[in-house]
């Protein structure tokens, strides 16, 4: 079903109305806005040869802030009128107080367009969407007779937003989303491995549902559960460890990433504080956030305040040169707004998040640095983590890991985790990769209780000298 396009100031609200309501709020203020959003989402997922879910959710509402020095009023509602409008502009008004500020700069507009207005959920049928999950779950268990369970599940969002600034700037944005992940259980004499794989985008689902899309996803959690079905007891120690490109870029954005975003180093929390310009990272080593990359997970024509997404230089040739930034940080370190300033929905206000982040390539060819590996683990896949941002201390579990030892890779292993802190490991890192590449579109990132979808990627790497949890040597 085609929903017509989300118009609050046709049905809703009188433009001017909420304007003079908005700049009553953010008088004597330096900033804010008016976020006003409509989000629809429907998930369908196959599991065990029946439906377990099929939802359709949709939401609408306003968000209002007013942002003097460090402090911020935040009202939101889900009734978008003026009499709620109102009641909001009374409260985030608190924040200003007696004023005293200056209003900053609106962004500056920008016609570009990183992916389509359509509406993902419009592309096929429930019918057609339920049948290509049954093909996905008798592919899948045709491939091999120690499948014994497959789950597929197929999902799609559109969320349309307004951003209404005091000078009168009226910006938005229509931003899709898809994704389809296959899960595969295996057993073999009384043993049961899992794999999962998937990936999306700010796509349509049209691609996502052909048969030629979908196989190699199948087929994909399929080897990864047949791996981890032969897995031997996960070594433990301080040994050298080669990573693979793509998804291990999530160690990345989670050891160093959330580091480098502007809140945490404004308020010296961040162990990357006060190091602007300093060598941070070993010489070659060069990271970016990026939301300007057509169709990915991460990117945004406009972040949440209004300001046009970056191709942003975090660490260059291992030297620290930039942070990621919203306004209300940029403004009080002194700096230029980066396009950062995003938020969960309506109900959240906005904060320096990540987009798409990535180290670039290298020149060393992808088995050389796996050959440098005397005694230590190639990992490949990674699950769940977790970080301190003041220290960028790290634990992440491997779903996909194989010992090393002299050069050779041996027996797939179980039950390792890297344990180790962001800067330490980035002035570690020995051999680079020419193979950079960027995760197939199945990030989601958790900040202040807010998730947000984003991107993550990089080449092939050696770091040398990180702790691997595991059962034993």
């Amino acid at each position: 079903m085609q929903h017509p396009p989300f118009r609050p100031f046709d049905s809703l609200l009188d433009q001017d109305a909420a304007l003079a309501m908005l700049r009553d709020a953010t008088h004597g203020a330096d900033d804010g806005e008016l976020f006003l959003e409509r989000r629809r989402s429907e998930v369908l997922s196959f599991d065990d040869g029946r439906v377990r879910t099929a939802s359709y959710d949709a939401s609408e509402g306003f968000g209002l802030r007013a942002v003097k020095g460090e402090a911020a009023g935040y009202a939101h509602s889900t009734e978008i009128s003026e009499a709620a409008l109102r009641r909001a502009t009374e409260t985030a008004r608190l924040a200003v107080g007696a004023g005293g500020g200056t209003l900053a700069d609106a962004p500056q507009p920008t016609n570009r367009r990183l992916y389509s207005d359509a509406d993902p959920m419009a592309d096929a049928s429930f019918g057609v969407k339920l049948d290509t999950l049954r093909e996905i779950d008798a592919f899948a268990r045709d491939l091999d007779p120690r499948v014994v369970q497959v789950t597929a599940t197929l999902a799609a969002s559109l969320q349309e937003v307004f951003i209404l600034r005091p000078d009168g700037t009226l910006l938005s944005d229509t931003r899709p989303m898809t994704r389809l992940n296959v899960g595969v259980i295996v057993e073999e004499n009384g043993r049961r491995e899992s794999g999962s794989h998937g990936g999306g985008g700010r796509t349509g689902l049209t691609g996502l549902i052909d048969r030629a899309n979908w196989e190699a996803p199948a087929r994909e959690a399929l080897r990864i559960a047949l791996v981890n079905l032969r897995a031997e007891a996960a070594p433990a120690g301080v040994m050298d460890v080669a990573l693979g490109n793509g998804w291990p870029g999530v160690l990345l954005h989670e050891a160093v990433g959330h580091g480098l975003e502007g809140d945490f180093n404004r308020k010296g929390s961040s162990a990357f504080a006060g190091l602007m310009g300093q060598q941070v990272a070993a010489k070659g080593v060069t990271v970016l956030d990026d939301g300007t990359i057509p169709d990915r997970r991460g990117s945004i024509s406009v972040d949440d305040e209004g300001t046009p997404s970056g191709k942003n230089v975090l660490i260059e040739d291992g030297v620290l040169v930039g942070f990621m930034q919203d306004r209300q940080n940029a403004r009080l370190m002194g700096v230029t707004p980066t396009g950062n300033g995003r938020r969960e929905s309506f109900a959240h206000p906005p904060m320096p998040r990540m987009t798409n982040t990535y180290m670039l390539g290298g020149e060393a060819d992808p088995e050389d640095i796996v050959a440098e590996v005397k005694d230590g683990i190639y990992a490949v896949g990674f699950g769940g983590g977790q970080v301190d941002i003041t220290n960028g201390k790290f634990v992440f579990s491997c779903t996909e890991a194989y010992r090393v030892k002299n050069g050779k890779v041996g027996a797939p292993v179980k039950g390792a985790t890297l344990i180790g802190d962001g800067p330490t490991a980035m002035k570690q890192i020995r051999m680079i990769g020419n193979d950079m590449a960027l995760d197939p579109g199945i990030g989601n990132c958790g900040k202040a209780g807010q998730w947000v979808p984003v991107g993550v990627g990089q080449p092939t790497l050696l770091i040398g000298g990180l702790t691997v949890g595991g059962a034993g040597s």
